[in-house]
């Protein structure tokens, strides 16, 4: 994230349950055959730090650095558990304008951020800045309006129509991840390779934990208050949405899909 933009979910627990499922292994696999064990990485919104964590296991002689724009990410960050893992820090920062001199890292990596951004291909312009010659880009962002579900629901179909506005209202592009390689490209990389992956959502322990993170966004988030503040929903149309969650996840035929596009690129 950046101080120049808001953040359309904010950093209620709900949030950072999401945040905090996610692996090196989910979310940055088309990465991890890459790195190299005495590598230096960036991970630009890094959120809770888990997934810095798990790359820096990756590089056991090498460091990692996680730069989130968020003092409460970056809190949390900071005491997350790490067995062991000494090769990791964490700094308050601004993704526009990274606190690091050129040619800084091998590796840099972001997250589902640039979603969350107005200018992204200015952020990936300032990841180049730090990257040294030869070094990797790696990012990897969804698709809002790629996300499918079962059986078909009509509130479901008004959240996404929802999220939609809001983040477009936020100045911000909720179907990044088909337009990831354009900015990558127009941040002045050469592309190595574009792949897709996703999350499902389809056992009853899965979607019991995804209805219910999204049921309570819903309702309590930042979603919920930017929502209303900007006329787009009231609170009795936020609660007929939070229940679609909730019964989704109830529904044994029940699966949702998040697909994520991911690139990989030089300076």
């Amino acid at each position: 994230m950046t101080t120049r933009d808001r953040y359309s979910h904010g950093h209620h627990e709900s949030v950072l349950r999401s945040h905090l499922w996610r692996t090196a292994e989910n979310s940055a696999g088309f990465l991890l055959p890459h790195l190299l064990p005495g590598q230096k990485v960036l991970d630009v919104g890094c959120g809770p730090g888990n997934i810095t964590i798990d790359l820096a296991r990756h590089v056991p002689q090498g460091h990692v650095t996680g730069v989130d724009v968020a003092a409460a990410a970056i809190e949390l960050a900071t005491h997350a558990p790490r067995e062991g893992v000494e090769n990791v820090d964490f700094v308050l920062g601004d993704g526009y304008h990274l606190a690091f001199a050129d040619d800084s890292f091998d590796v840099a990596y972001a997250h589902q951020v640039l979603q969350h951004t107005s200018d992204p291909v200015a952020v990936l312009t300032d990841m180049r800045r730090v990257l040294r010659p030869g070094g990797l880009l790696a990012v990897r962002e969804a698709d809002y309006g790629a996300f499918t579900w079962a059986p078909d629901d009509e509130r479901l179909t008004t959240w996404m129509a929802l999220y939609q506005r809001l983040a477009r209202a936020n100045h911000t592009e909720p179907n990044a991840g088909r337009y990831l390689h354009v900015w990558v490209r127009q941040a002045g990389f050469s592309i190595e390779s574009v792949s897709s992956s996703a999350w499902t959502y389809a056992t009853p322990a899965e979607r019991a934990w995804w209805g219910g993170l999204w049921a309570d966004r819903i309702l309590e988030s930042e979603f919920a208050r930017q929502s209303i503040e900007y006329g787009l929903a009231t609170r009795e149309e936020l609660e007929v949405i939070s229940r679609a969650f909730l019964d989704w996840s109830e529904n044994v035929d029940g699966m949702f899909t998040v697909p994520s596009n991911e690139v990989l690129a030089r300076p």
